[in-house]
């Protein structure tokens, strides 16, 4: 079985002061947890990165980006390309998150071209994927699901670069949560469709994501085919997050 990872995807939020001490928090939770147990990855903003790095550098928890240019360098105003994250200490990026889709139009050939980008740098790529409400009632779940997939793995995609997320749109930051028949159903056409698009399918490591927190992450992750959880509010709460690593544990 893959090995469960709970990512927390702290967005827009944190200053230096509090995001050091938000981290600082969290390595020491890590460090009481037994070495077997869950993978633990912060995605602090771009601006926190390199503290957050050193903060958390005596611990098991490891740091990813938030999202990521698709070209390693050149004229990209207020970009990051993924070599630069690689070299602040990430080992994974965050990439077509339904907030990024939606406020920046990214569509699923630009999430792919960013994902590819990841992996050439060396990182991990997190692809995340998921239906609005007007698609789940409309049926269509399913066929977003299939096709957000294929349009938006990136080429070379393995078990030990990629990892997919998938994110329900109308359950981020509602406080609505995905039931488990509804999270299984979707979770199990994710690993069929792995398969013959990436290496090792049954090995990739599919998360989920939409108001995950300590009351609901023990059912969650025991749904099959879920191999942890990307944390949204609940991953700047020192210990709501390690109360979820605990229970995915």
């Amino acid at each position: 079985m893959p090995r469960t990872l709970i990512a927390g995807n702290w967005k827009m939020n944190g200053l230096r002061a509090d995001g050091q001490a938000l981290a600082w928090a969290i390595a020491e939770k890590a460090r009481a947890m037994p070495v077997s147990g869950p993978e633990l990855l912060v995605c602090p903003p771009a601006t926190l990165i390199d503290i957050i790095v050193e903060a958390v550098a005596d611990s098991s928890v490891v740091v990813g980006g938030q999202d990521c240019h698709a070209a390693q360098s050149g004229a990209h105003t207020g970009d990051i390309a993924a070599p630069m994250l690689a070299d602040l200490g990430c080992r994974y990026v965050i990439v077509g998150h339904s907030e990024r889709r939606t406020d920046h139009g990214e569509t699923s050939a630009v999430v792919r071209g960013k994902a590819e980008a990841a992996l050439a740098a060396g990182l991990t790529a997190i692809v995340c994927i998921g239906e609005t409400l007007a698609e789940r009632d409309a049926g269509r779940t399913l066929e977003v699901i299939k096709t957000q997939l294929a349009g938006s793995l990136p080429k070379g995609a393995t078990a030990a670069n990629a990892v997919v997320a998938y994110e329900p749109v109308w359950a981020i930051g509602t406080g609505r949560t995905a039931t488990a028949a509804q999270v299984a159903e979707v979770h199990t056409l994710i690993r069929h469709e792995l398969k013959g698009r990436a290496g090792d399918p049954d090995m990739v490591r599919i998360l989920y994501g939409g108001s995950v927190k300590p009351s609901n992450a023990a059912e969650l992750v025991a749904v099959e085919n879920v191999d942890g959880a990307l944390v949204g509010g609940a991953s700047l709460v020192a210990e709501d997050f390690a109360a979820i690593v605990e229970a995915a544990g």
